[in-house]
This record gives C-alpha cells, sequence and structure tokens, in this order.
C-alpha cells in the first residue's frame, strides 16, 4: 500500500511545489521507490518542473489533466470525459538518474473550478461527496506506488480536502518568518477536524523549513520557536535559501540530481531530508 503524503501551506511562495518534487525525485533516485506526483494546485508548478510548459501546454489543450477530473463531477451529463491513463504522465522527471516518478497534472482551468465545487450537487461518477471525487479515480492506481506525495493548493477548501481524503499524512514546508508560519495551528486544527469527520488518521509528519538564511536572526528564533512550542516535529535538515535550488525549478535535461540541486551541499541536504521523511513514515505505518 502507498504511503500518501499531502504537502500544504496557507501562505505561497514558500517552495512547496520545489520541496514536493524534490522529494519525490531523491526517493525514487536515490532510494528506490516508485513515486507519483499529484499536482493540485491551479499554478501548476510541479507539473511544469516535472515535464516542462510545452508538454504541459499539449496535455492541457487535450484535456488530459485533472481540471478535467473535477469538470466531471461539476456537470450534470451522462459522459465522464476524464481518463486516467491518458492523463498520468509515467516517468517524466528531467534527471536521468530517476527511474520511477509519475504524474498526474494540474491545469490553470483549476482555479475556477475550485470556486464552483463549493456549491457541488451530489451526482454521477465521482461526485457522491465533493471531497471523494479523487480518491474514486486515482484508486486504481495507487497501489503502483511507495509514496504518493499531493501538492495542495495554498487554502484548505474542498480541492485540498480531496487530496487530504487519501493521505496518510502531510507536510508542512514554510519560511521561517511570522507570516509564513501565521496559519499553521489553523491547518492542524482544520486537517484534524477532517480527520476526524472521514474517521481516517491523517497525521503531520513534519515541518520543512525552506529558504532558510542562517544570517537572519528572525529564521533562527522562529525555527526555535516552531522546535519549542508546535505540536508538529520539525526536520533538523532546513532546505537553504539558494540560486542553485531556485533554478532547479527551471525544465531541462539533467544527468543526475547532483547536477539539479547542486555540489555545494543542496543536494545532500534534500537527501537527508528525504531520509528524515522516511524514517518518519517508517516508524509511523511500520
Amino acid at each position: 500500500m502507498a504511503t500518501v503524503l499531502s504537502t500544504i501551506n496557507l501562505k505561497g511562495g514558500v517552495a512547496k511545489s520545489t520541496t514536493t518534487v524534490a522529494i519525490a525525485d531523491m526517493l525514487s533516485g536515490e532510494f528506490g521507490k516508485r513515486v507519483l506526483v499529484i499536482d493540485l494546485d491551479p499554478q501548476t508548478n510541479a507539473t511544469v518542473m516535472l515535464i516542462g510548459e510545452d508538454r504541459w501546454a499539449e496535455i492541457n489543450k487535450k484535456e488530459n489533466t485533472l481540471a478535467r477530473l473535477f469538470k466531471d463531477a461539476l456537470e450534470d451529463d451522462d459522459k465522464r470525459h476524464f481518463d486516467l491513463e491518458s492523463a498520468l504522465q509515467r516517468r517524466v522527471s528531467n534527471v536521468r538518474d530517476v527511474p520511477r516518478v509519475d504524474l498526474l497534472p494540474s491545469s490553470l482551468d483549476l482555479i475556477d473550478v475550485q470556486d464552483r465545487l463549493g456549491s457541488m450537487p451530489s451526482g454521477r461518477f465521482y461526485s457522491d461527496r465533493p471531497t471523494d471525487i479523487l480518491r474514486r479515480a486515482v484508486k486504481p492506481v495507487l497501489d503502483e506506488y511507495d509514496y504518493v506525495l499531493i501538492d495542495c493548493p495554498p487554502n484548505l477548501g474542498i480541492i485540498t480536502l480531496n487530496g487530504l481524503r487519501i493521505s496518510t499524512g502531510y507536510l508542512i514546508p514554510t519560511i521561517p518568518d511570522v507570516l509564513s508560519t501565521y496559519g499553521i495551528p489553523q491547518i492542524t486544527t482544520r486537517v484534524g477536524a477532517f480527520s476526524d469527520a472521514i474517521s481516517e488518521d491523517i497525521d503531520p509528519i513534519g515541518i520543512v523549513i525552506s529558504k532558510y538564511r542562517a544570517q537572519s536572526k528572525v529564521h533562527r528564533n522562529t525555527v526555535r520557536r516552531l522546535k519549542k512550542e508546535c505540536d508538529i516535529p520539525v526536520f533538523e535538515s532546513m532546505i537553504p535559501e539558494n540560486n542553485q535550488i531556485a533554478e532547479s525549478a527551471e525544465f531541462k535535461e539533467l544527468g543526475t540530481l547532483r547536477q539539479k540541486y547542486g555540489y555545494a551541499g543542496q543536494f545532500d541536504i534534500f537527501k537527508a531530508l528525504t531520509r528524515e521523511v522516511i524514517d518518519v513514515v517508517e516508524v509511523e505505518y511500520a
């Protein structure tokens, strides 16, 4: 059975998608895991990072994205247009040494769709429950993977709840400053309530510190505060603010993960972070 982890933060710009893709790359390339990335964020960052803008434009034009899945739930007709096999993009990493990362891509069309889902009536296909749409659609392929990583939108709306519905746990990537960490208590409270409502455990796996600047007093103090006051553990491996990491979002063919993330310790930090995630998951779900 796959371990399904969502990545969430209520604030954008905290390297949520970059962290999701980096962990996926490391799980596959360094730890030999079969990985599926589900991109639920309408910004499509994880999608473009994994397949590039040209390929995304082609599949988006054919509506082979998750936007089509949610549109089906909204439309009152007799046809199901979303096809899982057509949408599933296999072996998508731009790094040669990453053998098995697959993708269910996002679309900018999700911006409009997510606004309409709140008033969605019950209907045929996936829409008996608005938060059950994704689970019903992807259930046939989940057992093909060791890990499924879900990049959620920066909110706790219905699309995010669809991701949480199939998740065993969640990660919170955050810059260690006041604005980026402000919503963490809201996340844990809302996810806890949702977990109780569906009678399924959705555990907080940990907080990932991103864009960390060791010279910043604010960053150092915020990390100390999170470790002292937050109920969620903070991973020891902190992702630095770094040009090479920022450039890793660009889609270009590369041979190794060290080429992608950098030789000055960045690769090692992402690998160590992924090792920490694996260790927590193996203890939590053994």
